[in-house]
């Protein structure tokens, strides 16, 4: 059975293309852990029915399979707020003191901190795939794959270099953002003090981005992180093997990344804990790195039993693939709110593993 799921897992990806993975989606509880000095690491109740996490400098959200978000942690700016309905969301993001939900229709909410903009959704509010969120400046990424950005532009961290088209996947740092292009090329403009817009060669085969405040990280096809910009407390040293990463994330001075196998690697700064995963150390789908702390949705079931009949089989795939033909959110494997040809690797890698 082995050498079966691994030679249709070989055929298929050969002729899609490899792409980022990350996770299932299917519901989970989350995991936090690191500073919880407002409330940050205290879920809410019920712990239940998560498919992805984001966080901001001081607080955290997760939205559930029902569309909803929740919001906790640090709220001096309402960034825990989300507006009603609190209904048919797909995405969420975390900023400084901000938060954004992508919505199924492709509207962008934005709730917390409206000082320098970062709040302010550009018109047309309308036709979003991806949303990022900095510490004040917001980003997301239009139909025609064309970035808006908009906040704080102090260091001209919203100003998208040209050509502003063809990019899959945002990220935003304290002052600066990244890109990834359908080239897997990474696009990174703003602050570059700590070299954190430099991105590393070659650039090219990235499939996903992420950014702390001063540091840079990207997966490339291969499963290795590729990492760049201030590395004091070594959050730019990937730890050994380098290698089997699915997802990754940025914190303020740490970083994590997530195998293949459901496990979580974490490096860098530790103080508060940020960097102790929580055992087990497995069943992880998702992640995300807040100023201090880390998130993580751990899945309740098989992510790779697509139709539920407790086993992991040939009609998983089909099931998968016939949903992610016809672009039903249940083949948003990565949980990105995008169905692409990332979902279908996603979901490849865990079905190749057994789970």
């Amino acid at each position: 059975m082995t050498r079966l799921r691994m030679s249709v897992f070989a055929a298929l990806g050969l002729c899609l293309g490899m792409a980022a993975v990350v996770g299932a989606q299917t519901t989970g509880s989350v995991e936090a852990w690191g500073a919880n000095s407002y409330g940050q690491c205290v879920l809410p109740a019920p712990n239940s029915g998560f498919v992805a996490v984001a966080a901001g400098v001081w607080h955290s959200l997760g939205l559930r399979a029902d569309g909803s978000i929740a919001a906790w942690g640090r709220n001096d700016s309402g960034q825990c707020d989300v507006p009603r309905p609190n209904t048919g969301f797909k995405a969420v993001a975390g900023g400084g003191n901000h938060s954004l939900g992508l919505e199924t229709d492709g509207t962008i909410e934005a709730w917390g901190d409206h000082g320098y903009g970062a709040c302010d959704v550009p018109e047309p509010n309308i036709g979003f795939l991806a949303i990022a969120a900095g510490s004040s400046h917001s980003l997301g990424i239009r139909a025609d794959r064309s970035i808006s950005a908009w906040g704080y532009n102090g260091f001209g961290q919203c100003d998208v270099p040209a050509p502003n088209s063809g990019f899959m996947a945002v990220a935003g740092g304290l002052y600066h953002s990244l890109a990834l292009r359908s080239d897997g090329s990474v696009a990174a403009w703003g602050w570059n003090d700590h070299g954190q817009c430099n991105v590393p060669a070659p650039n090219s085969g990235f499939v996903a981005v992420a950014a702390g405040p001063y540091h840079s990280l990207a997966l490339r096809s291969d499963g290795s992180i590729a990492a760049w910009g201030s590395n004091t407390y070594g959050q730019c040293n990937v730890p050994a093997p380098n290698s089997g990463f699915v997802a990754v994330a940025g914190g303020g001075f740490h970083s994590l990344g997530l195998k293949a196998d459901g496990s979580i690697v974490a490096w860098g700064y530790n103080t508060d804990g940020e960097c102790d995963v929580p055992a087990p150390n497995a069943r992880f789908v998702t992640i995300a790195a807040g100023g201090y702390n880390s998130l993580a949705v751990r899945v309740e079931g098989c992510p790779a039993d697509f139709n539920g009949d407790g086993a992991v089989d040939t009609r998983d795939v089909l099931g998968f693939l016939n949903a992610w033909t016809a672009q039903d959110s249940s083949a948003d494997c990565d949980g990105n709110g995008v169905v692409d040809t990332r979902d279908v690797l996603c979901f490849l890698n865990l079905w190749a593993a057994g789970c």
